[in-house]
């Protein structure tokens, strides 16, 4: 038995390692050109954006069982999304609602300045959001897709509730989902194996698509594609009701409650020495 758990945790770093080798990604997405950057960002925004659509095509396509069961079609959602987050990870892409926690690391660790910080975060929203693009208008909409029933219903219902809810809700709900979503990158990191690495990424990013939390670079491929495909919203009404409040409550669950926290946990001990 003994041997068996000493196995078992030689697949896995400890939380102070996964915090250092978390940190270490940041080092590598600074010393690479800003063309190249640029493309990782807008790979990680396609990525998120296929697993909104692998999501939205299971759980739309089952109106009769979803009527009877809307909390098991929420968790049919939830567990499908997380692709996305599993590629951009394995792959090594950018998505800048995990770069809110490892640059804050970055940053409080005195490996980056706070001009990096800013310019790195806004390069990665930006790209990601070209990435979404793809897939939303070119890989979604040009194909036909969420165009008929029952998706299109399922879809559009699905789009315009993000854009009708309080600005303090979705402020919170983005505080939420960038907390689980940055804990799902960090526990990835702990993991030596591929396997490991899905599963750790994969319990996090379920939890926050099943209980219906606010994911800025997902609602960019969601609420755009909605418009694309004839729902009823308004792009005034997508970005300053949806966007804005989930983006920054995006940045404070990633940067507070994962960056600031496994800082303060492992790192400042050290710093002040």
């Amino acid at each position: 038995m003994r041997d068996f758990d000493k196995t078992i945790m030689e697949n896995y770093y400890n939380p102070k390692e996964t915090t250092l080798s978390f940190l270490s990604s940041v080092k590598a997405k600074i010393e690479i050109p800003i063309a190249q950057f640029s493309l990782l960002a807008i790979l990680g925004g396609a990525f998120i954006a296929f697993g909104g659509l692998l999501s939205i095509m299971v759980s739309g396509g089952m109106p009769g069982f979803g009527a009877n069961n809307p909390g098991l079609v929420q968790l049919i959602a939830g567990a499908l999304f997380p692709v996305g987050l599993i590629m951009v990870s394995i792959t090594g892409a950018d998505l800048f609602t995990s770069d809110c926690a490892v640059f804050t690391l970055a940053t409080l660790k005195r490996e980056v300045n706070y001009k990096l910080f800013v310019k790195y975060l806004i390069l990665s929203y930006v790209f990601n959001f070209v990435g979404t693009q793809i897939v939303a208008f070119l890989l979604t909409y040009q194909v036909g897709f969420m165009q008929t029933n029952p998706w299109a219903d399922y879809f559009h219902l699905y789009a315009e509730k993000k854009v009708h809810q309080g600005f303090s809700t979705v402020f919170l709900k983005g505080i939420g989902a960038n907390w689980l979503v940055c804990l799902g990158m960090f526990m990835g990191y702990s993991a030596k194996d591929i396997i490991g690495k899905c599963i750790g990424i994969w319990i996090p990013v379920m939890l926050f698509v099943t209980l219906g939390y606010e994911h800025s670079i997902a609602n960019l491929f969601f609420i755009p594609t909605a418009i694309y495909t004839g729902a009823d919203i308004a792009v005034y009404d997508f970005i300053l009701k949806n966007l804005l409040p989930s983006t920054i409550g995006n940045f404070i669950g990633g940067a507070v409650f994962v960056g600031m926290a496994y800082w303060y946990l492992y790192l400042k001990s050290e710093q002040n020495v």
